[in-house]
């Protein structure tokens, strides 16, 4: 990898990003704002998605253009963050333009449960999506417990006191001298993160003050033998991100790198696409540089589990939820 000081999602030139964060009610949203042309794709995985304008994106329908991606906590109540995107495009004067020249912002959205930590009356709305949206810039992406980060927990089947911190990460690879890959995820997953060497960095602790871990597989037995099943809260868990490329992809490619991407997720979190999750990874390109869509999909699941990764790393203890060194 080329030594770079931004190896975040903003290294693709164009991409902005910014955060609107409650840490009194621990929640937020995040937004990729995209700069024209940038054709986007989505691979939706999880049983339990909440999620906005993703049928747009399939490649058999008409737009092929992406204005902005929103990423929310706040369960369903949160995809109304989208809204205040759309506000903050219109105003100036970006989105997709109609035949009859109406302006329409394609604002696609997906959203994590995190009404269980913090408080589940505060959510994301469109103001906080409209502030996202003014802070957003292409500096390095400010990582951990931010954004749709803030409120995010890794391994909460017996609740909040046994689960590990999750957050926002955010990771870049560059290929050569001219292309970039690069992602961003939320993680609140069901399963384990795991790191690069196969151990599990977070998730289900065996004791909530102890440092081990009990491992999701070895839980969700329990589901199916009845054991311990009053303690047991499965659901309300998801990852969702982007990865994007300054690559020139088509509608069909650009989604082919989201489904490649979802390599990269099940990678670091084991298991994942569960019917608990609502695993959504959108796929953004450019159009700057010609490049295969081969090595973009297989670097984008490098980055995006890179991302993951780094979602719990750089995440703190709060909402009484433990950081992974904490």
């Amino acid at each position: 990898m080329m030594a770079t000081l931004n190896d975040t999602l903003t290294a693709v030139h164009g991409i902005q990003v910014g955060h609107a964060t409650d840490l009194d009610a621990l929640t937020g949203c995040t937004a990729i704002l995209c700069p024209p042309g940038t054709v986007g794709g989505v691979d939706v995985r999880g049983g339990a998605p909440g999620t906005r304008e993703t049928d747009l994106l399939r490649p058999l329908n008409h737009v092929q253009e992406v204005t902005a991606i929103m990423l929310a906590g706040g369960s369903a109540y949160g995809l109304a963050a989208a809204d205040g995107a759309m506000r903050f495009l219109v105003e100036r004067d970006r989105g997709y333009r109609t035949s009859l020249g109406y302006l329409v912002p394609i604002v696609p959205a997906a959203i994590i449960f995190d009404l269980a930590v913090g408080r589940a009356d505060v959510y994301p709305t469109a103001e906080m999506g409209y502030a996202a949206c003014e802070a957003a810039s292409s500096t390095p992406v400010e990582q951990g417990c931010v954004g749709a980060g803030t409120g995010c927990r890794v391994g909460a089947l017996y609740g909040n006191a046994y689960a590990t911190k999750g957050g926002l990460g955010s990771a870049a690879f560059y290929i050569d001298d001219t292309v970039v890959v690069a992602a961003l995820a939320v993680v609140n997953a069901v399963g384990d993160v795991i790191d690069e060497q196969g151990q599990i960095l977070a998730g289900l602790r065996r004791r909530p003050d102890g440092d081990t871990f009990e491992g999701m597989l070895n839980a969700l037995r329990s589901l199916q033998r009845g054991i311990d099943t009053d303690h047991l809260v499965p659901g309300t868990n998801t990852v969702i991100g982007v990865v994007a490329t300054n690559a020139r992809l088509t509608k069909e490619q650009v989604n082919k790198v989201a489904q490649m991407a979802h390599d990269g997720l099940a990678r670091a979190v084991n298991p994942a696409h569960t019917m608990y999750d609502g695993d959504t990874i959108f796929a953004l390109a450019t159009g700057e540089i010609e490049a295969d869509v081969n090595l973009i999909g297989a670097y984008g699941a490098e980055v995006m589990a890179s991302a993951v990764r780094r979602g719990v790393r750089t995440s703190v203890s709060l909402g009484g939820i433990r950081a992974w060194n904490g």
